[in-house]
């Protein structure tokens, strides 16, 4: 068991490599309960959430959900999130448990003052479980009169699941895979029985619970941002390589004029690439934190693991223009951009 954001979790629960192939092969389940959930609601509120969020929550439908992110005003990270329509006048931003009170403190700060907005935080109020794999669907149609068959990637509804009423079932995850969040009341008698019966349900497919550790060999094999890595308050949008999340051309929000001006100014000097190292000089020098032939040395913010189950390690690097350039002749390398899995998040 690690810290993490304040929460006792455990790294693995059945073994890295065994999580990891189980999401990849199957179904795995992740107590994710640490993230937080911060409501706005109000006549004020979608005005309040393109203030504060850089995609464009106008475009969300009701049981709609989409990838953006809050910035600083120079273009960087305060954090990424998950926005949820739950009505006209209703949002859910889902947010990070690493960076939960700094952005509950932001959020109140950049928006509690516009009018028609309450700002609520409840992420104490729910337990978060994410059913991940291509088994996922098989295994929570179990528990759920719900036909999951009809809630479309970065959709969600309400439901019966495990017997309880009015619980959220949202077809988003962490993982690159197919998969389902469920969020239930977070008393422990609850919590603990529905997972229970999660495990129950994904039995004949060979469920496995999962630590953090698999949630980020997988993310990271997807390509998908941790923050602290590939995000962060040193790292700006471009550099990231979530370009395309940032709708710059809607009405203003925190940090569009940074990115304006980067943009403006010809772009970002560094970048973002995923690496896929098959060669055994390149594996050895991945781990030690070397990439072999470039010069270039991973540094505390670079993402990068030995490739679980595979025959490959893996790695996001930030690096500059020339020094990615390199890794793109030296390895498999792909640009984030092109990095199909991480295209999965959502439009």
């Amino acid at each position: 068991m690690v810290d993490f954001g304040g929460w006792d979790m455990p790294v693995d629960c059945c073994g890295l490599t065994a999580e990891h192939m189980a999401v990849r092969t199957a179904v795995g389940v992740f107590d994710v309960s640490h993230m937080g959930d911060i409501q706005l609601r109000g006549p004020g509120s979608l005005a309040a959430v393109q203030k504060l969020c850089m995609n464009d929550a106008s475009k969300l439908q009701v049981g709609q959900a989409h990838y953006s992110a809050m910035l600083y005003p120079n273009g960087t990270f305060v954090d990424d999130v998950v926005v949820h329509k739950l009505s006209d006048n209703d949002y859910l931003i889902v947010i990070n448990a690493g960076t939960r009170e700094k952005d509950i403190q932001w959020v109140r700060k950049t928006i509690g003052h516009m009018p028609g907005v309450h700002v609520n935080d409840f992420s104490d109020y729910y337990t978060q479980i994410a059913i991940q794999g291509p088994r996922a669907a098989e295994t929570l149609q179990k528990l759920t009169p719900t036909d999951l068959s009809t809630i479309k990637n970065y959709w969600f509804t309400w439901g019966q699941v495990c017997g309880l009423h009015n619980v959220m079932i949202a077809r988003t995850g962490y993982t690159g895979e197919d998969g389902f969040e469920i969020y239930i009341p977070s008393d422990e008698p609850t919590s603990a029985r529905v997972w229970g019966e999660v495990l129950e349900a994904g039995a004949e497919f060979g469920i496995l619970a999962c630590g953090l550790g698999a949630r980020n060999t997988l993310r990271l094999e997807s390509a998908m941002a941790l923050y602290g890595h590939e995000i962060s308050d040193t790292i700006n949008v471009f550099e990231a390589g979530l370009g395309r999340y940032a709708k710059l051309d809607k009405p203003d929000f925190v940090g569009r004029d940074a990115l304006l001006e980067i943009q403006a100014a010809g772009g970002p000097k560094r970048k973002l690439v995923g690496c896929a190292f098959f060669e055994e000089e390149y594996r050895a020098g991945l781990c030690s934190g070397r990439i072999h032939r470039t010069g270039y040395r991973a540094g505390r913010g670079d993402s990068r693991s030995d490739g679980e189950g595979q025959d490959c390690a893996h790695a996001l690097l930030q690096t500059p223009q020339e020094i990615a350039e390199a890794i793109a002749r030296r390895s498999s390398a792909i640009s984030r951009s092109e990095s199909t899995p991480y295209g999965r998040i959502s439009p």
